[in-house]
């Protein structure tokens, strides 16, 4: 694999693994901001703001979990799907504009990261083969 590719990959990996986590987790504290703000009205008449941002949190560390391990690609389309999701949330509240187009972009990235992903597996696969093949077998 082009490691220019491989760079970016991980690039992505990185940090729509780990920024989802951190996200998630924060929204048992508020520490980063008071996410209770972006939520929709039309979401807070269903449910209590604080259950369903506990609720966010857990999927998303799962999420970012999901794209640090070896379920990259399905973790990464998980992400992408989430941000739309969060995106129309935002859209919903009739302000935060700003912040569901980055969402937008950011879900953008979780794609071409679940793309590359899949470039990258058989490359993988192909090179582990490749190895195996050049090992001495055993007498």
């Amino acid at each position: 694999m082009d490691r220019r590719l491989n760079q970016s990959w991980w690039a992505l990996k990185l940090a729509l693994g780990v920024v989802p986590i951190v996200a998630g987790l924060d929204k048992f504290f508020n520490l980063l901001t008071d996410w209770q703000q972006y939520l929709s009205p039309l979401v807070s008449r269903v449910i209590p703001a604080s259950t369903f941002m506990h609720a966010v949190g857990v999927i998303e560390i799962v999420a970012g979990l999901l794209v640090l391990s070896r379920w990259t690609r399905v973790g990464a389309y998980i992400v992408a799907a989430w941000l739309v999701g969060i995106a129309l949330n935002l859209l919903t509240t009739g302000h935060y504009f700003d912040i569901a187009v980055r969402d937008l972009v950011m879900a953008v990235g979780a794609f071409t990261l679940g793309r590359l992903s899949e470039v990258r597996a058989p490359a993988s696969e192909q090179e582990r083969q490749r190895s195996e093949m050049r090992r001495p077998a055993h007498a």
